[in-house]
């Protein structure tokens, strides 16, 4: 029986009231069944499709679980790209947030020795990529003998991107005491023997409620000839007039030509590919995630994972050789009991891949003529209206959080031989402060960084400015706001 509030699982005070923060307020079918299993700490195999909450299925129980007085980590997640490892990341901070959970995340493309550093502070999960996190463990700059958990999410990702060998590695370095999850939205054999390999006597989660796709998304195809697919693009969108919009390509190339074509025709767009530098792709999730621009043209690395609020339309600009694919992409619009719309484009040479996906969801997708030019006349006038509007910036999910923490910088850390006890015992003294008021402390070699919760913040960095930490006199201030990806 599905529970009917988080309440009923007896989270603790802290995870409760970051949930309701955040607006966790009904379990979603994959969370009600795998929540209690986690927190008796049974190992699960999990088969749900993209959107259904897989992630907070495994925060919210670890993040309720896990010590804090413990340093080294406790919790590894093993994602298959960087976009959602920091994704992870954050939804772990926030649900743990007045708990402190410190959670790292670990990745390619940025510099190792970041990573390291932070990885020697204190953390209790660490969620990465399969090829980093194996480089962290053959460098030995990540403590695994803490490690109780393991998360393997989106498997069948790995297995495509060809990770699972270093998965496999990564499985045989850890401590055999553990609890371990697979998260999976498909279960091709290989992930199967990975189960039965590494995992103990493994509960069986396999949520088939809502069907291979959300039933709210409105699915639809235009046939086109290759060279048309320009213009019926333009007149697509004028007639859908979208809200938010994800555009996907097959290839980083293809993704240039249609932004390159949507920008010159004054759209408010961006793209993501592989080939963009990684702080690059990070800058354009987050001024998507934060509504700054409508259109997103991007290859697969957007269609698995990543949670972006109230995308009204995807629009397959070309269709996925894998039909696989096609559920992951689609399934980024119609989230959260929302409706949206699934627009692919077909060209004659790609009939099989379109039978392929139409037999593998079941139905076939509702065919449309182009729109006439009668159509596309009496539908611009109000497309150009939203094109000249101001968009709605969405608030992150951890914006309510955040209201009543104040992050306060110091202008010392480790090479003054500065601890967290030490600003711990400092601050705790100041009246009216106590530990519950000291948030997640990072140390780094000249600077320190305390969030201070419960609205004290100010209190805090007043009083800080005439007191010394260990006897050394530290400036003090609150911290520049640091670019993150939620």
């Amino acid at each position: 029986m599905n529970q009917t509030s988080y309440k009923d699982y007896k989270l603790s005070k802290e995870i409760q009231n970051a949930l309701d923060i955040l607006g966790y307020r009904e379990p979603t079918e994959v969370q009600a069944r795998a929540i209690p299993l986690v927190l008796d700490k049974k190992d699960v195999v999990v088969k749900s499709q993209t959107g259904s909450g897989k992630t907070a299925a495994y925060a919210i129980p670890l993040c309720d679980m896990i010590d804090w007085l413990e340093n080294k980590p406790q919790a590894l997640v093993l994602t298959p790209t960087r976009e959602l490892a920091v994704q992870v990341k954050e939804d772990f901070i926030n649900i743990g947030r007045f708990k402190r959970i410190k959670a790292t995340a670990v990745y390619g493309r940025q510099p190792i020795s970041i990573q390291k550093t932070e990885l020697k502070q204190k953390s209790h999960v660490v969620v990465g990529t399969p090829g980093r996190l194996l480089d962290h463990m053959e460098r030995g700059s990540i403590a695994l003998e803490k490690i109780e958990y393991l998360v393997i999410d989106e498997a069948d990702e790995m297995l495509n991107m060809g990770f699972i060998d270093q998965v496999k590695a990564i499985i045989e370095r850890l401590p055999k005491e553990r609890v371990t999850m697979l998260f999976s939205a498909t279960m091709p054999e290989e992930i199967k023997e990975l189960a039965l390999r590494y995992m103990r006597e493994p509960e069986d989660i396999e949520i088939e409620a809502s069907g291979i796709t959300t039933e709210g998304i409105g699915h639809y195809l235009y046939r086109v000839a290759e060279m048309d697919k320009p213009a019926l693009l333009r007149n697509v969108t004028i007639v859908e007039n979208p809200d938010s919009c994800l555009v996907f390509c097959r290839t980083k190339e293809q993704v240039d030509f249609v932004w390159e074509f949507l920008k010159n025709l004054g759209y408010s767009c961006d793209r993501l590919h592989g080939g963009l530098e990684q702080d690059k792709r990070f800058e354009v999730m987050n001024r998507f995630r934060r509504g700054e621009f409508r259109y997103l043209i991007s290859t697969d690395i957007a269609a698995r994972g990543i949670d972006v609020e109230n995308i009204t339309h995807v629009i397959n600009y070309e269709i996925p050789l894998e039909k696989e694919r096609y559920v992951h992409r689609t399934g980024r619009t119609g989230r959260a009991g929302l409706e949206g719309k699934a627009i692919t484009f077909a060209t004659p040479s790609e009939s099989r891949y379109l039978q392929q996906i139409e037999e593998y969801i079941g139905f076939g997708m509702t065919e449309l003529e182009p729109p006439s030019e009668e159509e596309i006349s009496s539908r611009k006038p109000e497309f150009k209206l939203k094109m000249k509007s101001a968009p709605v910036i969405k608030k992150s999910k951890g914006a309510g959080l955040n209201r009543k923490i104040m992050k306060i910088y110091f202008s010392g850390g480790k090479k003054k031989k500065l601890r967290a006890v030490d600003f711990v015992g400092t601050i705790s003294k100041i009246e009216g402060i106590t530990h519950e008021d000291i948030g997640i402390i990072d140390i780094r070699d000249t600077v320190t960084y305390i969030e201070i919760m419960n609205g004290k913040g100010s209190k805090v960095l007043e009083a800080m400015k005439d007191r010394t930490v260990k006897g050394k006199t530290l400036k003090v201030s609150e911290a520049k706001k640091e670019r993150r990806f939620n």
